[in-house]
């Protein structure tokens, strides 16, 4: 394992978290935070660091990926020759720079870029900020603060009407008593 903190210039984005060792040869499995984790196969280093709000991330060197189960993966790493090495970096979160990430299709994003936009309804009133958002197996849910309030809206064409990435707005069909 490398002990030199990776620090980057540009903004770290999470990917997922690695929730447990997987057989005895280093192998991990990972619980990714977002749609097609085996695109992240064309990134030959990948950064490890226990606080997903960090400024260090360590890199390993990808020695492995494919699919494991239903939109799972597991991977492999140089730096991570066997279990107990496994073990000792279960928890971790994994990130990339975002140059080293693939482009985002049209209509899809980045959680991290949704973090910080406003949220507003049709009727042009404001809903407050995304905080962040949820994985909840069927679809993402935004998490929008405002003040003590924090409104739970479902990430789906229905509720989400445009997501104005200049802007910085995401205007959804969301009452403010709901």
């Amino acid at each position: 394992m490398q002990t030199d903190p990776a620090s980057t210039e540009s903004p770290m984005i999470v990917l997922g978290r690695i929730a447990a060792p997987f057989g005895v040869s280093g192998w991990l499995k990972v619980h990714p935070f977002g749609d097609d984790p085996l695109s992240w196969k064309k990134m030959p280093q990948w950064w490890l660091g226990l606080d997903p709000d960090g400024k260090e991330w360590v890199p390993y060197t990808l020695n492995g990926c494919k699919e494991h189960g239903k939109g799972g993966v597991v991977a492999a790493f140089v730096e991570v020759p066997d279990r107990n090495a496994a073990e000792a970096v279960t928890g971790y979160y994994i990130a990339a720079p975002r140059e080293a990430l693939p482009t985002p299709e049209k209509d899809e994003y980045y959680w991290a870029d949704l973090v910080g936009l406003t949220v507003r309804n049709a009727s042009g009133l404001l809903l407050g900020t995304v905080s962040g958002l949820l994985s909840t197996g069927a679809h993402d849910v935004l998490q929008v603060q405002d003040g003590e309030v924090e409104r739970l809206i479902p990430f789906v064409a229905h509720y989400v009407t445009a997501v104005d990435m200049v802007a910085r707005c995401i205007t959804v069909e969301w009452e403010a008593d709901w």
